[in-house]
């Protein structure tokens, strides 16, 4: 590359960290050309993408006045630039959603825990038992056809790919990689988000707020700080001990009368 192309491919980095709100290192690393250019097209008016040289983007980083420089700490092996509006963790959620199952290569980094599932394969009893076994695939024959016996995480998450596993993938037709733009770390009003941040598993997060909840709940009533949220039960629970202090007293009809109105306002409120 010339050295005014080299110029002119800094300034075009440098206008776009400089013009978005949102920038990002993505890891394009055996990402082929054809999927990159489909997923620059899908984004669409979501982000843009600039693929350059690693020295070049380094560049144009630090040529920014946002002090964007700590995203060079993030290392990327085939590194590119994405600035978007988005929030960035949407921005994440969508590249992820997006991604096109591949298959498995040797020396591919398992992304997520790769399992095989029991059932019956469509190979005949034969070599293929060895093939299993490699992997430690517990196997047997039904209806004349290798049966994989046991499910079994075959390969870890940031695990390699060794030439067994790829093998078995091949042969049961598994797609076990993803392919797209790797979010490696975002930069958003002077904070940078890492990829551990950025990918959230929703389900898991949702239901530790919940557990979050279930704990404060709890709390508040073992103290007795009233809350909009516990007040029904702190009644009760006020009830039920003053109740329990005057068990060994015989209760008056009155008494009786007031503990039901008690806990039928309480229950009603």
């Amino acid at each position: 590359m010339l050295r005014k192309e080299k110029e002119k491919t800094v300034e075009e980095i440098f206008k776009l960290v400089e013009n978005y709100p949102v920038i990002g290192i993505v890891d394009i690393n055996k990402l082929p050309a054809a999927p990159l250019q489909k997923i620059k097209h899908d984004l669409n008016d979501k982000a843009i993408v600039k693929v350059s040289k690693r020295v070049l983007i380094k560049m144009a980083l630090e040529k920014s006045s946002k002090d964007l420089k700590k995203l060079l700490e993030f290392d990327a092996i085939q590194p590119a630039i994405i600035v978007t509006k988005m929030n960035p963790f949407k921005l994440s959620k969508y590249l992820n959603k997006n991604k096109s199952p591949a298959p498995a290569k040797i020396g591919d980094i398992a992304q997520d825990d790769i399992l095989i599932s029991a059932g019956i394969t469509d190979f005949p009893p034969g070599p293929a038992i060895s093939s299993f076994k490699k992997v430690g695939l517990k196997t047997g024959v039904e209806a004349g056809k290798i049966k994989i016996l046991q499910d079994k995480i075959i390969c870890k998450a940031g695990e390699k790919i060794t030439a067994d596993m790829a093998q078995v993938f091949s042969m049961l037709k598994m797609k076990p990689m993803k392919i797209g733009l790797n979010i490696v770390a975002m930069w958003e009003n002077g904070i940078i988000y890492d990829k551990s941040v950025l990918n959230i598993n929703e389900e898991e997060y949702i239901n530790k707020i919940k557990l979050a909840s279930s704990y404060a709940l709890n709390l508040s009533i073992e103290i007795g700080y009233p809350t909009k949220e516990n007040i029904k039960l702190l009644i009760i629970k006020a009830f039920l001990n003053a109740k329990a202090i005057k068990s060994n007293v015989a209760s008056s009809d009155e008494t009786k009368a007031t503990e039901k109105k008690v806990l039928k306002n309480a229950t009603e409120k």
